[in-house]
């Protein structure tokens, strides 16, 4: 089953400006992922300031870091000849990984900047990124800008000729598949926020999954092929995942320290200057 979409990406043209359906679902992914952000902060101590000034810097290292790491990804000779081009994120072009080493970045700076536990500021970077990318992901529905190989099955068809995608072609869907995907980790993720410890787990926990996704997805999608067959993308999560595994082994052995240096229950009740005899 073929779905056609023949959407314009420009939602509207007001002199010489454009509206882009793009831009317009980045701004809406990030309003959410602040909310999501706002309604998970409280009880780790973050508050409402603090995070809105977290949030204005993890939004411009985020979109700054996502489109350069785009352009180094696609054909980076154009865009050294079209510096201009560089900049025009609203005709869509972001690489996810790139918006996540922008943000992480952000978020680092902001937690030694404004004294925030960093590990909590993480966690609540994740929640906000999942649900955020799942909204922007629509835009990237409507401009043609992910897409599979060509199909003769099931897939998009884009119609419209200001598509950034192949027109009037068949291909795999990669843009709903990347929508699925970042909203089953949002629903993971949020289901989880209250249960999984130690602080900073949940987002090593997106970081894995997602990089994972992006192993699978990369075998429907173009890409430059940089080793052993495997795309630049598939390097990048294998990267990433390797860099991960020593941080949650990290996070497991201070948590499983802080429990042992809790004291026992008997102990715990114990009268002061009472010594327990031992056998």
């Amino acid at each position: 089953m073929l779905i056609k979409i023949g959407i314009d990406p420009v939602l509207v043209t007001i002199g010489g400006l454009k509206i882009h359906w793009y831009g317009i679902m980045i701004a809406l992914g990030l309003y959410a992922g602040i909310q999501v952000a706002l309604a998970d902060a409280p009880r780790r101590g973050i508050s409402r300031d603090q995070l809105m000034n977290v949030a204005l810097l993890a939004a411009v290292l985020g979109i700054l870091g996502g489109r350069l790491y785009y352009v180094v990804q696609n054909n980076p000779s154009f865009y050294l000849h079209h510096p201009v081009e560089i900049i025009a994120v609203w005709q869509g072009g972001m690489a996810f990984f790139g918006a996540m080493f922008g943000g992480a970045l952000a978020l680092i700076i902001s937690a030694w900047r404004w004294r925030i536990p960093v590990w909590s500021l993480l966690d609540v970077g994740a929640l906000g990124m999942t649900i955020g990318q799942t909204i922007g992901r629509v835009g990237n529905i409507i401009n043609g800008d992910i897409v599979g190989y060509k199909t003769n099955g099931w897939g998009f068809e884009y119609t419209n000729q200001q598509t950034f995608g192949p027109l009037n072609t068949p291909v795999q869907p990669a843009s709903l598949y990347e929508l699925l995907i970042s909203l089953a980790l949002f629903l993971i993720l949020w289901s989880l926020r209250k249960r999984i410890h130690p602080e900073g787990m949940l987002a090593m926990l997106y970081i894995l999954l997602y990089s994972v996704s992006q192993f699978f997805i990369f075998f429907l999608r173009e890409n430059i092929v940089i080793l052993g067959g495997l795309k630049q993308a598939q390097v990048t999560a294998i990267v990433v995942i390797v860099l991960t595994l020593p941080i949650i082994a990290y996070l497991l052995r201070q948590e499983q320290r802080a429990r042992k240096a809790e004291p026992r229950p008997s102990e715990a009740n114990m009268p002061a200057g009472e010594v327990v005899s031992e056998a």
